[in-house]
């Protein structure tokens, strides 16, 4: 397969309330888009898939949320396109490929290789187009979200921001909540409903915070750090990844209070130096248990935890899978 000639989807596909690797169509979405090459794209309710037995899948409706878990069950070429009157947020939580190319309409291609534990967003309207060759068994989530919520309504007092498509990020607060909607796929206790849908509420105020944070970054930061500083701050992190970073001490590295600091470097990389220094440190665990032959409890030292269970609990909470299962899961 190759981006210049990539083959049509199935035309012919089973519902998946009877069949797990088929499609559904939902009522009112019909009509086509057009991928490379100028063929087809239906805009389906859900994700297309091809070939569409290349995958299991499972689906949940909770209304103003449906969620489509998908587990590539072989390492052929594989394609895929989404268009809907929906929101798309997708969970990649595993994704390498040896090639391959992903477009959402308003961005540069990408033909990033890697990329675990990423999120990406595809707004109402846009087209969403990819084909590859897995380098490993693919795990994604699809959430088809419809923000015509009564939360959003006029006189609610939450404005529902216009969304802008965004590939292969990160927002630790999303994929959490991300992934515990993920774990109810499937779970027939009533009060699993209740849960899901405090979840799907909160999933949607996660995706209106980001977009209003985007929108705010945009403008010039009054009280942040200057360029020269964040990169010294952020410099001087990575060289110190494995050790307990006092806040004073990175204060004292731009001459700033401890009060101004804090704000001023929130400002700047969006989160508070404690989490950036956490988040930084896992990025540094994945790429380790990726491409190292260490052990995990080596791993964990190497990045400053010295129990391996104070490691795995970290990890846990920032990948939602333990470093054990993270890596028997590339092994696959």
């Amino acid at each position: 397969m190759n981006a210049l000639n990539p083959p049509a989807f199935a035309k012919d596909q089973k519902d998946l309330s009877g069949d797990r690797r088929g499609l559904m169509r939902a009522p009112g979405e019909g009509g086509v888009g057009f991928g490379p090459s100028g063929f087809r794209l239906p805009h389906r309710a859900i994700v297309d898939i091809s070939p569409p037995d290349i995958a299991d899948r499972r689906l949940a409706n909770w209304g103003a949320i449906q969620a489509d878990t998908v587990k590539v069950t072989r390492r052929d070429a594989v394609e895929y396109g989404f268009r809907a009157e929906r929101h798309l947020l997708i969970a990649h939580e595993r994704a390498e490929r040896h090639k391959g190319e992903t477009l959402i309409e308003g961005l540069p291609k990408s033909t990033q290789r890697e990329f675990n534990c990423k999120l990406s967003f595809v707004p109402a309207g846009h087209r969403f187009y990819g084909w590859e060759t897995p380098r490993v068994l693919t795990r994604v989530t699809y959430f088809y979200i419809d923000f015509r919520n009564r939360l959003f309504e006029p006189g609610s007092g939450i404005a529902c921001p216009t969304f802008s498509p965004r590939l292969f990020f990160f927002d630790q607060a999303l994929w959490d909540t991300a992934l515990k909607l993920k774990a109810e796929v499937g779970n027939s206790d009533p009060s699993s409903q209740i849960y899901v849908e405090a979840l799907s509420i909160v999933l949607m105020h996660e995706l209106a915070r980001l977009e209003r944070t985007a929108h705010a970054a945009i403008r010039p930061v009054r009280g942040g750090l200057p360029v020269r500083q964040q990169k010294r701050v952020a410099e001087f992190i990575e060289e110190h990844l494995a050790e307990e970073i006092a806040l004073n001490t990175l204060a004292k590295l731009v001459d700033l209070s401890l009060y101004h600091f804090a704000r001023a470097f929130r400002q700047s990389f969006g989160v508070p130096p404690h989490r950036y220094h956490m988040t930084r440190r896992m990025d540094r665990a994945r790429s380790l248990l990726q491409r190292s032959a260490l052990s995990v409890t080596q791993i964990g030292i190497q990045i400053g935890f010295r129990e391996t269970s104070s490691f795995t609990r970290a990890y846990r909470k920032f990948a939602g899978v333990t470093p054990s299962a993270f890596r028997r899961s590339r092994e696959d």
